[in-house]
């Protein structure tokens, strides 16, 4: 069985060594995910560690199940008075644990928001190759959190990198991590990607 939370831990204090390296502007820098910048993304990262089922259950009532609520409040609760103790923080943090640790959720959680905070950065980091086959597969095959598997209904996936293809119709080809942050609802990655599914993929995400 995979070791999903190792993996996590691995990921999550590589991007903790890279968020070290960040100046002062680099912190306001835009990402991938929506209109966080990157220290929001690394307390919402952050927040998502500390959740246990219940508490998370209690946390989408108080937000009366609005998402946007949910994560803004606790993002603010891990977030520090300056980049650095968000960072101090995020360095203490252990795996994402929801919906259990057997699955390859948390583990597509930390990959993605990683992503989100390097590539506008420019920064290269290659995921655990296991872990990111495993989160490609996962995305692929459920909506859970993301609707990944909606956004690529009726297309065929294959990585060019990576033994991993999924689905049938017009294809969508790529570098395995590109497909997952495409599944992961992020247009920007659209260029890296290739094949006749393509338009209908960009037309999904809002290109």
């Amino acid at each position: 069985m995979t070791d999903f939370a190792g993996i996590q831990r691995g990921e999550l204090a590589a991007l903790a060594d890279d968020l070290g390296a960040l100046d002062p502007r680099q912190w306001r820098s835009p990402t991938l995910c929506a209109d966080w910048d990157v220290e929001e993304v690394v307390a919402h990262l952050g927040s998502a560690t500390r959740f246990t089922q219940w508490r998370w259950i209690r946390s989408m009532v108080g937000a009366r199940f609005d998402p946007d609520v949910h994560n803004r409040r606790r993002l603010e609760e891990f977030r520090g008075a300056t980049p650095q103790q968000t960072l101090e923080r995020f360095r203490q943090v252990g795996p994402i644990v929801l919906p259990v640790k057997s699955s390859p959720f948390g583990l597509s959680e930390v990959i993605v928001h990683a992503e989100d905070i390097r590539r506008p950065l420019g920064l290269r980091h290659a995921p655990d190759a296991a872990g990111l086959l495993a989160v490609a597969r996962f995305l692929a095959g459920r909506d859970f959190a993301v609707k990944s598997r909606t956004v690529v209904k009726d297309l065929a996936l294959r990585a060019t990198d990576a033994d991993f293809r999924a689905g049938t119709g017009p294809e969508v080809n790529g570098p395995l991590s590109s497909l997952v942050m495409a599944m992961a609802g992020r247009p920007a990655v659209l260029a890296d990607l290739g094949g006749d599914g393509v338009p209908e993929l960009s037309r999904r995400l809002g290109r």
